[in-house]
């Protein structure tokens, strides 16, 4: 009884072209104790962003005028919310593109409303979860250090801008140095148990990731690929 209380200082926003998926997504959240606002289209959804300020969006793809992806990317120049994309197509182009943009999840088209709500409910877990943090700078070569306390990543004298996602992945890896981790693990760490077969969300961001911290991406030295188990980063305790 008392989890739908503790939700309801958290407001989603619901936007689609088509008024009767707002309504029966927000009448679903809604009872499970959400606020939620709703918008018809990608200006109204930005507005709403810099005005209301949700804890999270749910964005329809197929709009209008604007559509889903030109929004987030106008979202994402004023905030960090958690995103979740609502997709017909379900097309692996869409779904990376989406992510390339820093959307945090996709749903499918039909969706079941339970699946939609599990999703919300991680996303806004994630987003408010703190991550452990070493007290120490970690030098792992000349070429990179990190300061997990401060959150500060420097690849070659310079510091880089990490996502929140990006940054958990780098956390767990980089904490279990010379470790494999199995993509189940490193799933279930990062994004959440309800994401333990989701492989393609990890394959992004180790990519991600690689561009950003590695001199070759295409020949990595830090973070290491075990075929068809998972990734382990290089052991520079023993260095």
């Amino acid at each position: 009884m008392n989890e739908p209380l503790a939700k309801r200082g958290k407001t989603i926003l619901v936007v689609d072209d088509e008024p009767r998926i707002v309504e029966a997504v927000g009448m679903n959240l809604e009872l499970e104790g959400y606020q939620v606002s709703g918008a018809n289209n990608g200006y109204e959804a930005l507005r709403k962003v810099t005005e209301e300020l949700p804890d999270l969006a749910i964005l329809d793809v197929m709009m209008p005028e604007m559509d889903g992806f030109e929004t987030l990317k106008r979202i994402r120049e004023v905030s960090t919310i958690p995103v979740i994309m609502l997709t017909v197509k379900g097309e692996e182009p869409d779904k990376v593109k989406g992510l390339e943009l820093g959307a945090d999840d996709y749903v499918t088209k039909p969706f079941s409303p339970r699946e939609l709500v599990s999703r919300v409910k991680a996303a806004l877990r994630r987003a408010e979860m703190p991550t452990p943090a070493p007290k120490t700078e970690i030098k792992v070569d000349d070429a990179l250090s990190i300061d997990f306390t401060r959150r500060k990543v420097m690849v070659r004298g310079k510091e880089i801008h990490l996502r929140p996602t990006e940054y958990r992945l780098l956390y767990h890896l980089v904490s279990n140095a010379g470790r494999v981790l199995t993509h189940e693990t490193l799933l279930r760490r990062v994004w959440g148990h309800e994401y333990r077969d989701e492989d393609q969300y990890l394959w992004l961001y180790i990519t991600y990731l690689r561009r950003k911290i590695e001199e070759d991406p295409k020949h990595p030295k830090y973070i290491l690929g075990e075929r068809g188990i998972g990734y382990r980063f290089k052991d520079f305790e023993q260095r």
